[in-house]
């Protein structure tokens, strides 16, 4: 027996369960309309053809220029959902919501171009989605935007690499899906990522910035099997959030990207709507977890269509670790460990 297509999957999904949803057909719908947009995406990445910022357009929400090839995958992905059962669309690009179809149940919120930044030097990047319910003839775009992250209905990313890679939960685990000539085609079983790791992903040269919770986490990991955590871990950064969301889901890890004192990260740096929700959505129904160091980020409501949030995910007890660290740090370190770490003088 092949492997299952995408179509295939979504299909069995939508017709799954009695009675029948459905909203769940109009789910997939939104899927597949994706899924038909990413393999143009990939090969304008790999054209080369929008190469560069475009200094005649304006800065987005984050205050980033966008390249050329930010706009032209928010079309593309735009464009899709004109296709599709969706009321409203929100992307990292657009400083406002896009009404699309009066009466239509669910609203996407989107990252086009996810780590764009790294094209030049070759590394892996991707597209960051999730669906969310739409009440019906409510006439405030933005309004299906700020509720919390459990009210997601999927959400997922395309991974644009040596392959062209989805992601993607609907509520009912985490799964993969690689192109190929028969379209996306699942790769095998649905991730589980083991509640434990001796690895972590972190930007080690902002340490200086750092709040002491973080800082402490990070030379207690270093200081490996001597330390309190009795272990050597490894450390891993390749600055591409859907990389490292992929490289936890299949070996395992734990990811930080914590607030810190520099002007414009002290609330982290990350968008919780079209990056920390989704993220961690697919993080969770893949056994693992993720927070804002502290508060399970599916929990939390966007205040504004921007709003950002430091994130940790990944490995379940190392994320709970992190938040006792915030929590109440000296319960988690030894006296003997307590004074210095590698980084510190």
């Amino acid at each position: 027996m092949g492997a299952t297509t995408l179509h295939a999957f979504l299909a069995d999904w939508a017709n799954a369960g009695a009675p029948r949803d459905p909203s769940r057909a109009e789910v997939a719908e939104v899927v597949r309309r994706l899924a038909e947009a990413a393999p143009a995406v990939r090969d304008a990445i790999g054209s080369g053809a929008f190469e560069g910022a475009r200094p005649d357009a304006p800065a987005n929400a984050g205050g980033d220029l966008p390249t050329g090839l930010d706009l032209h995958a928010d079309r593309l992905f735009r464009d899709a959902m004109r296709q599709a059962p969706v009321a409203c669309y929100a992307s990292e690009e657009a400083r406002e919501p896009l009404a699309l179809r009066p009466g239509a149940r669910l609203a996407v919120a989107i990252d086009p171009l996810d780590g764009s930044s790294n094209i030049e030097i070759g590394a892996t990047i991707g597209t960051i989605f999730s669906i969310l319910p739409a009440a019906a003839g409510d006439a405030d775009p933005a309004a299906p935007f700020r509720q919390p992250g459990r009210s997601q209905l999927a959400a997922g990313f395309f991974l644009y690499g040596p392959q062209l890679v989805l992601v993607l939960t609907l509520g009912a685990g985490t799964q993969a899906f690689r192109f190929s000539q028969r379209g996306f085609l699942r790769t095998g079983d649905a991730f589980a990522i083991p509640a434990r790791t001796q690895e972590f992903a972190i930007n080690a040269s902002n340490y200086r910035h750092w709040a002491d919770p973080v800082r402490s986490y990070v030379d207690d990991c270093l200081d490996g099997a001597k330390g309190p955590r009795e272990k050597d871990f490894n450390m891993r950064w390749t600055a591409s959030l859907v990389a490292e969301a992929y490289r936890i889901l299949v070996r395992g890890g734990v990811f930080l990207y914590p607030g810190d004192a520099r002007p414009g990260y002290r609330q982290g740096r990350l968008r919780l709507l079209y990056e920390a929700s989704p993220i961690a959505f697919l993080i969770e129904q893949a056994g693992g977890a993720a927070t804002d160091t502290v508060a399970p980020i599916l929990d939390l409501a966007p205040r504004s269509l921007h709003a950002r949030t430091p994130l940790v995910f990944g490995a379940a007890r190392e994320v709970a670790r992190v938040a006792r660290y915030h929590a109440d740090p000296a319960a988690e370190r030894s006296p003997l460990f307590g004074r210095r770490g590698l980084f510190r003088a």
